[in-house]
């Protein structure tokens, strides 16, 4: 009789440590607290992609994966891109008109998105704010009775409302549009200037990359007001004036120009590989291990800071910790995968773990992965994003799950495990945000965010690893393994459903018509706009157009990037229908989308 009760109750212990999660005695608060301390020091620098203290976090976390027992994939845990992270002065840049010789980066600069190259040309235009409006209550066009094929164009920057913030002048106002404006009508270069009202001080533009290398395909600068004011010299008007003017009478005031300009520009790109790091731990089930469930978080960070960095204290050059954001989800899918490796039963479908490059830089990692998955990415059935989850507050601390609509399952997994946690835990059912989960998203594939959110030490020097709450981190960690086993030992993969919408919501667009396409917001080869998704019956499905069609025109005006497309789309009226020239399979093909 004893024999049999021991034999009982080793069988019912095995039992219980095989279905009861085993994490809160395979992570060590020493050991998450040492990776983010490693992660986050002085000496990774602020982990800026391309840069030598980059690829030493990268080695430290590959190591990592392997002494957890993962299975590196890609070439030896790596998943290596070039990406383009940095746009500076080349020492080619030079402006001359009527004897006047311009100083670089302190009388005018290039725009990043400048095409290089030179331009001389005996004319030029002023075109007042550049505007090329045909809505039915506003209309504005500065191109009217004006020649600017062959020429500079002078180019106001902003609207006449710069500090009114439902100004319907808006979706007019940006850079890039404008420049696009110009050279659909000839013009071989854009010269920007800052009126009074909106830049006090007569300075330049500081030279930023703009998350693109997508160039505007003609030269782009922007000039002092008293540079422009030497240009302007033989009209009698000055800038102040002539912005008073069209701010007072909203109406075009476009005039050419007797300017013998003669400029080169050179925006000089800085590429540097960067890496993705990638290991798979196998999951138990014969059948359902050759599913996949992905656990993410982006190690990537500030750098130094500076103008253009993202950094909220742009004006200050320190090391950007960024022990919270997000070595404290680098740590945390570490010791996951740590926690797993050891776990008595590891769930049935197999893990992924991945810690994404360029999270900061625009999702460059994450949208990688996708497009260059070592499984197949149809057989990816969940993602588990975890960015900043190391500041959990004491007593009333909450953590923020994003993605609860992507699945027909995820609230009923959820209200399982949430009545056991410490902690608050707050839903948010849109499946795309500013983390790497979106890019899982877009291929249709549920997803679950981590966070517990944001605070005053974001983006600054001063968010450091002495600040993390490790033991609040260790319960966050808890309730991701459980939710991760249970989505991973289920009989069936989640059922995806689309929860909000799939890309950024450009409020300030205000676009009369869409197609209907999820466009690839990451690409930058200049060479149209690729088609990552087709919503169901909307005007681009209904005129035939499909994922991975790559848009070159619309209505027969040349089409590169994502900058041009959105400026394009401003054009269009509901009732129209537009013909647009896609590429398919090497070919070109039009196709007509009814609007």
């Amino acid at each position: 009789m004893k024999k049999n009760c021991l034999l009982f109750l080793l069988g019912f212990l095995a039992f219980f440590s095989a279905v009861t999660p085993v994490l809160s005695q395979d992570i060590s608060i020493d050991e998450l607290k040492a990776i983010i301390y490693h992660i986050s020091s002085d000496s990774m620098k602020g982990r800026r992609p391309g840069t030598p203290e980059s690829q030493l976090a990268a080695r430290f976390i590959r190591k990592k994966f392997d002494d957890a027992g993962l299975k590196l994939m890609g070439t030896n845990g790596f998943q290596t891109m070039d990406v383009l992270f940095e746009v500076k002065l080349g020492p080619l840049n030079a402006l001359s008109f009527q004897g006047y010789n311009g100083k670089p980066g302190i009388d005018y600069t290039p725009y990043s998105f400048s095409e290089n190259g030179r331009m001389d040309a005996l004319t030029g235009v002023f075109a007042g704010y550049g505007f090329n409006i045909a809505e039915d209550s506003l209309k504005w066009d500065d191109y009217q009775n004006i020649d600017v094929k062959g020429k500079w164009v002078m180019i106001l920057r902003g609207d006449p409302e710069p500090d009114k913030s439902n100004s319907r002048f808006i979706p007019y106002s940006e850079e890039r549009g404008k420049v696009l404006a110009a050279k659909d009508r000839g013009a071989i270069g854009v010269i920007f200037v800052s009126g009074v009202n909106m830049e006090k001080k007569d300075t330049i533009v500081p030279m930023l990359y703009d998350k693109s290398g997508a160039s505007a395909g003609i030269p782009v600068m922007n000039v002092k007001r008293s540079v422009a004011d030497l240009l302007l010299k033989p009209t009698g008007n000055t800038v102040e004036d002539l912005e008073k003017k069209l701010n007072d009478t909203r109406k075009p005031a476009s005039f050419p120009v007797a300017m013998e300009v003669k400029a080169t520009m050179q925006v000089v790109q800085t590429r540097a590989m960067t890496e993705n790091i990638v290991g798979m731990l196998e999951g138990s089930d014969p059948v359902l291990k050759n599913e996949y469930m992905v656990v993410g978080a982006h190690w990537d960070h500030l750098g130094m800071g500076g103008p253009g960095s993202g950094s909220r204290t742009p004006d200050t050059v320190a090391v950007h910790n960024g022990a919270d954001d997000n070595a404290s989800g680098v740590g945390g899918v570490i010791t996951l995968a740590e926690a797993f490796s050891k776990a008595p039963v590891r769930p049935k479908r197999s893990l992924i773990f991945v810690t994404f490059t360029g999270e900061e830089i625009g999702l460059i990692g994450s949208k990688y992965f996708v497009d260059h998955c070592p499984v197949d990415i149809k057989k990816v059935k969940a993602m588990f994003n975890l960015d900043m989850i190391g500041r959990l507050l004491k007593d009333s601390g909450s953590v923020m799950v994003s993605g609860t609509g992507t699945s027909e399952e995820t609230m009923d997994i959820l209200n399982k495990y949430v009545p056991k946690q410490p902690f608050i835990v707050k839903f948010s059912p849109e499946g795309y945000g500013a983390s790497d989960h979106s890019s899982f998203y877009l291929q249709n594939i549920p997803v679950f965010f981590f966070t517990t959110g944001a605070h005053e030490d974001y983006h600054t020097p001063f968010d450091d690893a002495d600040k993390i709450n490790y033991p609040g981190e260790k319960e966050v960690l808890g309730f991701v393994y459980d939710l991760i086993t249970d989505v991973g030992n289920r009989d069936k993969p989640l059922t995806f459903k689309e929860a909000g919408p799939k890309g950024e919501v450009n409020r300030a667009a205000r676009f009369k018509v869409t197609l209907g396409i999820l466009p690839d917001f990451t690409g930058s080869d200049n060479k149209g706009l690729r088609v990552d998704g087709v919503k169901k019956d909307g005007p681009a499905s209904k005129g035939g157009m499909l994922k991975g069609d790559i848009i070159v025109a619309i209505n027969g005006k040349e089409l590169r990037n994502i900058y041009e497309y959105m400026d394009r789309l401003k054009t269009l009226e509901h009732g129209q229908t537009v013909n647009v020239d896609v590429i398919r399979g090497g070919k070109k093909i039009v196709l007509l989308i009814p609007l």
